[in-house]
């Protein structure tokens, strides 16, 4: 795949800078060096946050978490990605404080636990904890990207509550088979490839395939509304549409746009391109939709 054609000159040159704070020799299973690679280029990319927007840390059923504007109701429950082995509330500080201004309703931001020392099931545990504490006084909306989107997706799939108003899934992993369709065109796509794919699997530690890892295997027909915004230029690309595909057949209310010309990991390019702002515009909108 030549994505030198595929992709716009934008796009590219966030994945070359994402790609410059990697260094060659960078250990694959040096975790500690990993985040803090990770951590110093998502800061790089961070944008301030909207002025007068209160911001606090806190925990929610022991699990520690940031909350971005008032209370509301309606509450948008976030889940940053990173392959459930990096980043965390600093990571997607911003993306979550423009939601909650675009919104107009408080965006809470977990910190689950990560792989290798916490292994699966952990990071469920924390997600779901947060998400049954938060539903006793709120109506939730869960909203997450990469491995966030899958703790949502776990989450959705194996516990109704009417207080559930919906998920939006932005370049989820679902779990099915990582072969064929964009497994293969796009297997070594920029920023995130197969390989890459399955070692965050095994790094991850799941000893048992369960609905509370591999959210194809819920209860699709129990989905809230779902929305889910699949990266053209990634492998987890057509993951989004098998899924999709087998809750509308199950019953489910389900809405999937591929946002194309974008890559995995796009969110962090939303104001260094039109497609990516553009895209990002379309998950704000569908968000605000959602808790009315």
């Amino acid at each position: 795949m030549d994505y030198s054609t595929l992709l716009d000159e934008d796009v590219l040159a966030f994945i070359k800078e994402t790609l410059s704070f990697y260094p060659d020799d960078l250990a694959p299973d040096d975790w500690p060096t990993q985040r803090a690679v990770y951590d110093r280029m998502a800061d790089q990319f961070r944008a301030a946050r909207p002025k007068g927007l209160p911001v606090c840390d806190d925990t929610i059923a022991g699990v520690p978490v940031r909350c971005y504007g008032h209370p509301s109701e309606a509450i948008i429950l976030y889940a940053h990605g990173g392959g459930f082995v990096l980043g965390g509330l600093e990571s997607h500080d911003d993306i979550c404080a423009e939601i909650a201004v675009a919104s107009g309703v408080q965006v809470v931001s977990i910190d689950y636990r990560l792989a290798p020392e916490h292994p699966h099931p952990a990071d469920f545990e924390d997600m779901q904890a947060v998400a049954k504490d938060l539903t006793q006084q709120h109506s939730i909306v869960l909203c997450g990207d990469s491995a966030g989107a899958t703790l949502c997706a776990s989450v959705a799939g194996v516990w109704n509550s009417p207080r559930l108003l919906g998920q939006v899934l932005i370049y989820p992993y679902l779990g099915y088979p990582m072969n064929g369709g964009s497994f293969d065109a796009h297997a070594n796509a920029p920023l995130l490839s197969l390989n890459d794919l399955i070692g965050f699997a095994d790094v991850r530690g799941v000893k048992q395939e369960t609905a509370r890892a591999i959210p194809c295997l819920g209860n699709l027909a129990q989905l809230p509304p779902t929305f889910l915004f699949p990266a053209e230029c990634d492998p987890l690309h057509d993951d989004a549409f098998h899924y999709h595909r087998e809750a509308k057949s199950a019953g489910a209310d389900m809405q999937i746009k591929t946002h194309s010309g974008l890559v995995h990991g796009w969110l962090r390019a939303r104001h260094r391109s039109g497609r990516a702002a553009a895209a990002f515009d379309d998950i704000l909108k569908t968000l605000k939709s959602l808790v009315g």
